[in-house]
C-alpha cells in the first residue's frame, strides 16, 4: 500500500469519530498496536531529540524497505508515533523522503496538540525521515 493510500486510510478512520476526546482514544488504541521496539535499542542514540515525552525509534532496511519499530513512555505520544509508523513503515527510503504529511493537517492532530507534543510531532517525522536519507545514501 502506497503512503498516500495509507494517508487516506487514516483520514477516513479519524473522520469516523465524533469528537476528539474518541479520536484521542483511537489514538492510544493505536499506540498498543504499535510494534514494538526492542529493548537493546531503547538507548540514547534511539531517542527522539525534541519530544517532551520519551520516544525511542529504530530502522532497519529489509528488502529496500524501511522497517520502523518505536515505543514512547507516554500513550499520547506511543499513539502518534504509531499513526506515523503505519504511514511510513514498509516504504522505501525515496518513498518516505518524497512524503507530505499534510494528512496530520487534515486528521487535525496537530491543532489538538499542546504546542510541545506538536513540536514532538515534528520531531518525530524529522527523525524517520533521516533514517529514510541515511538508507536512501547507502542505495545510491
Amino acid at each position: 500500500m502506497t503512503i498516500k493510500a495509507i494517508q487516506e486510510e487514516l483520514i477516513d478512520e479519524f473522520s469516523m469519530f465524533e469528537d476528539w476526546e474518541e479520536r484521542y482514544q483511537y489514538m492510544i488504541d493505536l499506540g498498543k498496536s504499535l510494534p514494538l521496539i526492542d529493548d537493546e535499542y531503547k538507548t540514547q542514540e534511539h531517542l527522539i531529540k525534541g519530544c517532551q515525552s520519551r520516544v525511542w525509534v529504530n530502522a532497519q532496511m529489509q528488502n529496500d524497505k524501511v522497517i520502523f519499530t518505536a515505543d514512547s513512555d507516554a500513550i499520547i505520544t506511543k499513539g502518534i508515533i504509531a499513526i506515523l509508523i503505519r504511514v511510513f513503515s514498509n516504504q522505501s527510503p525515496k518513498d518516505i523522503i518524497d512524503a507530505d504529511t499534510d494528512f496530520i493537517d487534515k486528521i487535525g492532530l496537530k491543532e489538538h496538540l499542546s504546542p510541545t507534543r506538536a513540536n514532538g510531532l515534528v520531531s518525530m517525522i524529522k527523525q524517520l525521515k533521516m533514517y529514510a536519507i541515511a538508507y536512501q545514501t547507502q542505495l545510491n
